[in-house]
Formats: C-alpha cells, structure tokens, sequence
C-alpha cells in the first residue's frame, strides 16, 4: 500500500506491506521492518529493533481528515493520503457548509472548555480539552466557522464517538 503521510508542514512518502505479524514499511527512503499487533481497538505495538513502541491511533472522523497518533512521549497530528482517491475529491476542505461535529475518539473526561456558543474559530483552533488515556487532548474545529453548539461542561465523563460541539 501506497500513501502519502502529511505530519505538520511535511509531507513523507510511505509504503507499508505486511506479511503475518510483519510489516516492512519504507518511509521516504528509510526502510523498517518491524513486528505489529493491535492488542486492543486502536491501540498498536510496533517492535523495531529490540524495542516496543505503544501507539494509539485516534480515528479519523471521515477520510482524509487528520488523525491524533498518541505515544508515551508525544502526540502527532497526521493526515494520510490515498494518491490513488485524489482524482475527484479536491474542494472537500473546512470551509464547507454546514455543520461540523467535534466527537470525542476515546473515552476521558472534559477538563477545559476553550471556546463558547457564539465564537468565532477557525480551522484547527482548539474547542475544549479532553483528557484521556491519562493525556490531555485538544479537540480542535474541524472547519472556521462559528461554535454552534457545546453539548458538555468541564467535568464531564464522555465516552468514544460522543458528539462535544458542533460548529456551523
């Protein structure tokens, strides 16, 4: 499989082929061969080089959108891209009308809420804070528009794919 990886301003070329357990991955031009297992939803282990790496994977709210990939020492913000979807599906952006749905991808709690109903955010302007997995999340709008909707408070327990804000 064939992708393009886009981490912040970066764009990596990736190629991923798995063989049982085995994945053997090239990343620009760096080749790995490593050991995976997903022992849980969403969470995987990556064993390279003697080493475990544990890694939970946020999924993305719809195709091409970016997703939170959480390690023991830092979060990434990553957007995979399918060259071969491409054809067609330039114009699907974040200012597109209509309602945009801020959903939780992992059970927490809602420590901080950043916005208010009425707001004005932008694309990637963080709403509220989620904390999960013992880390706090930044649940960012998905498009620039105007915050609709908070459907919590800070102190809420939320559970996987609730609906948080909305924003028009």
């Amino acid at each position: 499989m064939k992708l393009q990886a886009q981490v912040g301003e970066s764009l990596h070329n990736v190629e991923i082929k798995r063989e049982g357990e085995k994945v053997f991955a090239t990343i620009d031009d760096r080749e790995y061969e490593l050991e995976a297992s997903e022992p849980e939803p969403n969470v995987f282990l990556l064993k390279h080089a003697g080493q475990v790496h544990e890694f939970y994977v946020a999924p993305a709210a719809q195709p091409g959108s970016p997703q939170i990939v959480s390690s023991r020492k830092s979060d990434f913000e990553i957007t995979l891209i399918d060259p071969k979807r491409l054809r067609g599906s330039a114009g699907a952006s974040g200012s597109a009308d209509g309602l945009a749905e801020i959903k939780t991808m992992m059970p927490g709690k809602v420590v901080r809420l950043i916005a208010s109903v009425g707001d004005l955010v932008e694309k990637g302007d963080a709403v509220l804070v989620v904390e999960a997995m013992k880390m706090q999340n930044d649940l960012k709008a998905p498009k620039a528009g105007v915050v609709k909707e908070i459907k919590v408070s800070e102190g809420s327990t939320v559970s996987a794919g609730d609906v948080l804000a909305v924003v028009e």
